[in-house]
């Protein structure tokens, strides 16, 4: 059964840092498109970031060259690393995965979320 657990969310104040982590269990999961993706307060949910099994990236436009997505296959594990962070950032955010490739939202398996808070 495929499993993702979200961790490393929290509160920052605007320009600092977090990293997010999604561990990955109950499949391979180098074979699988993995990606970040958030919801703000009010808001539909969007993507952040993507990983292909291949390494490719795709990022949205909103987070380019503050945002950097990387997996590390050995330890099934997907990161989020979130640099000069903005309030408009403050969003849950959720890991997800599926083993057609890259489908965005309409991705197979999904975490729970955790929540990052951006104050001004």
């Amino acid at each position: 059964q495929v499993q993702l657990v979200e961790s490393g969310g929290g509160s920052v104040q605007a320009g600092g840092s977090l990293r997010l982590s999604c561990a990955a269990s109950g499949y391979t999961y180098s074979d699988y498109c993995m990606g970040w993706f958030r919801q703000p307060p009010g808001k539909e949910r969007e993507g952040v970031a993507t990983v292909e099994r291949d390494g490719t990236t795709t990022y949205a436009d909103s987070v380019k060259g503050r945002f950097t997505i990387s997996r590390d296959n050995a330890k099934n594990t997907l990161y989020l690393q979130m640099n000069s962070l903005k309030p408009e950032d403050t969003a849950m955010y959720y890991c997800a995965a599926d083993a057609r490739g890259c489908y965005g939202l309409a991705s197979a398996y999904w975490g729970q979320g955790t929540q990052v808070t951006v104050s001004s």
